[in-house]
């Protein structure tokens, strides 16, 4: 008796041993390369220990997890890393000894990584979330400056001189359920305005969402992440094309940017407007029609701007930010709420952006919202957030996968920001991201 007793407590220690070190099964893993850095993502449903550290001559990364089971994710993540990855050379994966798994990744170039865990948050496990920093950051102004020497490129959907856009076939989206019929493109003609400035005008244009954070979902899979970064090029190429403005994109591509990030960019360029584009979203598929925001600085002025500023905030959270990483002009920015002018000039850009938009669908409302909106805190930069249209409705879906819709959308936010700047004027000011850098005086641009 007193044996099988002792068999059976043996057993149960056993057992017990065994699931507290199980190997972690990791569920998928994920590369998003960008020109800004690179992402990689190793996602399980149990938070991953792990060691990095980084090896000379050649430049590596070597990233040791342990009690990890060595799958088909891991095994695959080395055909992830393509050829265009400006920071990723290859990588490749191996038990290193026992319990431990060892991830390799040689380099390019010096790079600053930085590796941090998420939590399970909406759809996702744990994230062990490895960013590839480059050492040497592209200074985004100078970037800006060199394209503006550069020729600009024709785009096929660009305005013709007669202002008509080149046609653009319409595919239909097979893969997406969506049959769109084929139609003339849009004849689309730009009032004239007088010279607005003599200096050129920047405008940043914020593509929502990226990378881990795919936005909103269509009922036939359309990704938020992908429409807006359609319609953002589209207004680069519009505003590229008009005299004395250029167009900054925050996004040029599928990679996450942190919220605060976007206005940062967008004032290390000195940009005179921000316009975040977006797909609205709601749980009753009938909700339609185009809607604009700017920030408020005494609550939303209604409930479903309330309800809509909380969702697009929450989007750090599923994107992913490293929460470790304190940045005080990150702080100052996110702190910086005296900005009353800048609010008033916010909701002139918005009302005119918001009457160009009514002319091509139905508004949402009838006028501007107000909401805190972490993307439009910029101090200085008047900023509104341009919800397009409602993704989750299936008629506006089909409409915000159709290119020629597409380059209508982007028209009537090139005239609004027009309107705008023939009646507010955009004289010279100061150049507040270096002014407000200690040790830094104001410089007029």
């Amino acid at each position: 008796m007193l044996r099988a007793v002792v068999k059976f407590v043996a057993l149960l220690l056993l057992l017990s041993f065994q699931q507290a070190y199980a190997a972690i099964a990791i569920s998928s893993t994920r590369v998003w390369p960008a020109q800004d850095y690179t992402r990689l993502t190793i996602e399980s449903k149990k938070s991953i220990r792990h060691n990095l550290f980084t090896i000379s001559n050649p430049d590596r990364l070597v990233i040791d997890l342990e009690n990890v089971e060595l799958g088909s994710p891991l095994n695959e993540l080395a055909k992830k890393i393509g050829d265009n990855d400006p920071y990723i050379k290859s990588a490749r994966v191996g038990y290193f000894k026992p319990g431990v798994v060892r991830l390799v990744l040689d380099l390019k170039s010096e790079v600053k990584p930085q590796l941090f865990v998420l939590k399970p948050v909406s759809e996702y496990g744990y994230r062990l979330v490895l960013d590839v920093y480059p050492a040497h950051p592209i200074d985004p102004l100078m970037a800006l400056l060199e394209q503006t020497e550069a020729a600009i490129p024709e785009v096929a959907s660009a305005p013709t001189a007669a202002g008509q856009p080149t046609p653009v076939d319409d595919k239909v989206l097979v893969s997406q359920g969506l049959d769109i019929a084929k139609s003339s493109p849009p004849v689309i003609t730009a009032p004239s305005f007088p010279e607005l400035r003599a200096r050129t005008l920047i405008i940043a244009i914020d593509a929502g969402h990226g990378g881990e954070d795919p936005g909103a979902r269509g009922r036939y899979g359309s990704l938020e992440k992908n429409i807006t970064l359609a319609i953002a090029r589209k207004v680069k190429t519009l505003i590229d094309e008009t005299p004395n403005m250029r167009g900054v994109l925050i996004r040029d591509g599928d990679y996450f940017i942190p919220l605060i990030g976007r206005v940062v960019k967008a004032r290390k360029v000195n940009a005179d407007l921000f316009i975040s584009i977006h797909a609205d979203a709601f749980i009753k598929p009938k909700a339609r029609g185009s809607s604009v925001f700017a920030l408020s600085e005494h609550g939303a002025t209604s409930t479903a701007a309330r309800w809509l500023a909380k969702k697009e905030n929450e989007a750090d959270l599923i994107g992913g930010v490293n929460l470790a990483v304190k940045d005080p002009y990150l702080a100052r920015t996110l702190l910086d709420l005296s900005q009353t002018a800048t609010i008033n000039d916010s909701m002139k850009l918005a009302k005119h952006v918001l009457n160009e938009l009514g002319d091509i669908n139905d508004l949402h409302r009838g006028r501007v919202e107000q909401a805190g909106f972490a993307v439009l805190k910029s101090p200085e930069i008047p900023s509104i957030l341009v919800e397009t249209a409602f993704i989750s409705n299936p008629s506006e879906e089909r409409r915000l996968n159709n290119k020629n819709y597409q380059m209508k959308l982007a028209n009537a936010i090139l005239v609004g920001v027009k309107r705008y700047f023939a009646q507010n004027p955009a004289l010279s000011r100061q150049n507040f991201v270096q002014a407000d850098q200690p040790g830094n005086t104001p410089v007029e641009r």
